[in-house]
């Protein structure tokens, strides 16, 4: 099981490398579509000005830099196993003056702190990949202070995305994609209701909750939407390799009639749901 998560993990840094700089391309977009989520995390930790606070599965740095504006005295940790998406972060900190923010690459199973190092964590879309999510959940757990907060989005069900199901139905309907093994990491591993609630509840975490939070990922227009989801999506990119160009082509036909069909005269702005749960230790 051990060199299993080892390689997981291997493949996850090597393909978050290879997308940071699809990420960097359409970082305000992708960070105007995920705010709503990011909001609420940072609402359910309710944060004092001299906290202490982990982001856990930070990618490009949010929710972890609007959190170090937030806060006069305190600062942010922000971890990645992927040293690509961090340097974005760190960027992105640079541009905005934020001082009180660090970056620091560690896999989450085996975070680089003291037990109570922290008085909240937050963690954006990282549980529904890491290949253990119970110690992940452990290890989070253990770094936060008694008393302290963790909150985390996942997505919700594939019903309430279709900006995820638009291209990748299509795909599935056009190519022969083998089923991921049962708990495997990917999108909506995390989407069933309670799920993630008993997980937290397992870690020994108290005052649970998990309430839905929508968003919108505003395209406007097709072409923006397809050469998104071909710059950023792994998934994507990764069943396209194995087409030739006519089922490519065929594909990108039907993805555009479909948006199009919902979406006509540009306005392509596609409704998402997550799910944000929160605990305290």
């Amino acid at each position: 099981m051990e060199l299993e998560i080892e390689q997981i993990r291997n493949q996850q840094r090597e393909t978050w490398n290879k997308f940071s700089s699809g990420w960097k391309k359409w970082d305000e977009l992708t960070m105007d579509f995920l705010k709503p989520m990011g909001d609420e995390i940072i609402k359910l930790l309710n944060l004092k000005d001299d906290d202490i606070v982990l982001d856990v599965a930070a990618g490009t740095g949010e929710p972890g830099l609007t959190i170090a504006s937030h806060l006069n005295s305190g600062k942010v940790i922000s971890t990645d196993l992927a040293e690509g998406m961090l340097e974005v972060a760190q960027e992105n900190a640079k541009k905005r003056g934020i001082k009180n923010f660090e970056t620091m690459v560690c896999d989450v199973s085996e975070l680089p702190f003291a037990n109570n190092t922290f008085d909240a964590i937050s963690c954006r879309f990282g549980f529904m990949f890491f290949p253990d999510m119970s110690l992940a959940l452990k290890e989070m757990t253990r770094v936060l202070k008694p008393g302290g907060k963790i909150a985390t989005a996942v997505w919700n069900i594939p019903e309430k995305n279709f900006w995820v199901t638009a291209t990748m139905g299509t795909i599935n309907k056009n190519i022969e994609i083998p089923p991921p093994p049962p708990g495997a990491p990917g999108m909506f591993r995390c989407a069933k209701e309670g799920f993630m609630t008993n997980l937290f509840s397992q870690a020994g975490l108290k005052n649970i909750s998990e309430n839905e939070v929508t968003g919108k990922l505003n395209c406007k227009t097709i072409d923006v939407y397809w050469n998104l989801m071909n710059d950023i999506a792994a998934p994507v990119v990764a069943a396209l390799s194995k087409a030739d160009e006519a089922m490519k082509g065929k594909i990108k036909k039907e993805v555009y009639e479909l948006i199009n069909q919902k979406y006509p005269d540009d306005q392509v702005i596609i409704d998402s749901s997550a799910l944000v749960i929160y605990g305290e230790k």
